[in-house]
């Protein structure tokens, strides 16, 4: 009699943690990998390293000086979470801003989304093993960074939005310096292109990294151009045509395989179309006063709440604001791109290399700092405290 021996394979997972301080992270965020030799099969995503309590703190503010605190909720795209903060408060006042006012809202947001641009694309080219690829588009990004000042007074924290309207006015020679300066950034996102597009390196460690279905960008509410990578066509800009989104021509990007060399894809059309939004703008100003005067502005707000929306660089970003009649609001509630794109999208490193995960997370353009916020108050005691994502019950990925 013959005996048969069965052999039972059990896979044997290692435990990886990528974060929260990462040579190929920017910011602190943990990704503990489970992996199966070089394969990924498991990711928890955990946050909370970088809480800092913003939305109690606006609670404690007044409605106008908490223009400048959301502001520094992000130092990359601070224009579009002022201009979000202000059009919700224009609404609980019910004021419209003048013509001008709009189109210089517009010209800061997307100047704001050409360098957000450039930086995600930079470290996309970092994190394939350019790093003079890197300093190339870090350097170029300066030309945006002093349109940036020439228009608000500030390269990085423009505080250029206001209940109203906007803090600065253009005259004929800024107007004619800004021209300048985006021709040749334009020249140079050309040059750029066509490296992305020809470079074997980058072509080979983009291509197949991180494919993301379309059915999965609407499962996992992933927004940007991480749902436009994978040719799901939304944008608040073409939504919601909000300031003077309306009445400048532009395109919706997409692209179909929704890898991370789509999401390059993605953002480079992106740079095109805000670089001719921008040229349109400084064509076509109205005439008129943008600046309000801020003596006339009123110092309580009515009891109401209001939503706002806008498109940042990373994807839609909204502000709910609750007033109670003082000059306070009761609550700010802010929802980042970030959230849901990197809380969400544990799947898409399941199969893929270890090595990939860098790549990966990187083509979401992650902003941590933005993402870290929640407000817990005690019904019985009537107290609110701040507390970081992994604190909450079944929240830390």
């Amino acid at each position: 009699m013959v005996e048969t021996t069965h052999l039972i394979e059990i896979p044997l997972t290692v435990e990886i943690p990528v974060g929260p301080q990462h040579p190929a992270l920017h910011e602190p965020l943990l990704l503990k990998l489970h992996a199966d030799g070089e394969r990924v099969v498991k990711v928890d995503v955990i946050t909370g390293y970088n809480h800092r309590g913003v939305e109690r703190i606006v609670e404690k503010n007044s409605f106008y000086r908490n223009i400048f605190i959301v502001g520094r909720v992000c130092g990359i795209c601070n224009t579009v979470h002022a201009n979000c903060y202000v059009r919700a408060l224009e609404q609980l006042l019910d004021v419209d801003p003048p013509p001008r006012a709009k189109y210089l809202r517009v010209l800061a947001m997307e100047l704001e989304r050409v360098h957000s641009h450039l930086l995600i694309l930079a470290i996309a080219a970092e994190l394939a093993g350019y790093e003079t690829l890197f300093m190339y588009l870090m350097k170029d990004r300066e030309y945006v960074m002093k349109a940036k000042e020439i228009l608000t007074g500030q390269r990085v924290l423009a505080d250029y939005m206001m209940v109203g309207g906007v803090r600065r006015d253009l005259d004929e020679v800024k107007v004619s310096r800004l021209m300048d300066l985006v021709r040749r950034v334009e020249e140079r996102v050309k040059y750029y292109h066509k490296v992305f597009r020809e470079d074997a390196t980058i072509d080979r460690r983009l291509r197949d990294a991180g494919r993301i279905k379309p059915r999965d960008i609407l499962a996992h509410s992933l927004v940007g151009p991480v749902a436009r990578g994978s040719g799901v066509k939304t944008d608040v800009r073409a939504q919601d045509k909000y300031d003077a989104y309306g009445e400048i021509p532009f395109n919706v990007v997409t692209e179909e395989y929704g890898d991370s060399y789509a999401r390059a894809m993605v953002r480079f059309g992106e740079l095109y179309e805000s670089i001719n939004m921008v040229n349109y703008v400084l064509a076509h100003l109205p005439q008129g006063n943008p600046v309000p005067d801020e003596r006339k502005l009123p110092r309580r707000f009515p009891s109401n709440e209001t939503f706002a929306a806008v498109e940042a660089p990373r994807g839609e970003l909204t502000y709910y604001v609750s007033s109670t009649g003082s000059d306070k609001p009761y609550r700010v509630k802010i929802r980042t791109p970030s959230l849901n794109n990197i809380v969400n999208s544990a799947f898409v490193y399941v199969d893929q290399m270890i090595a990939d995960v860098p790549i990966i997370l990187g083509s979401f353009d992650p902003c941590i700092s933005c993402m870290e916020r929640a407000v817990v108050t005690d019904l019985r005691s009537g107290r609110s405290f701040s507390v970081p994502l992994k604190k909450l019950g079944g929240v830390d990925g």
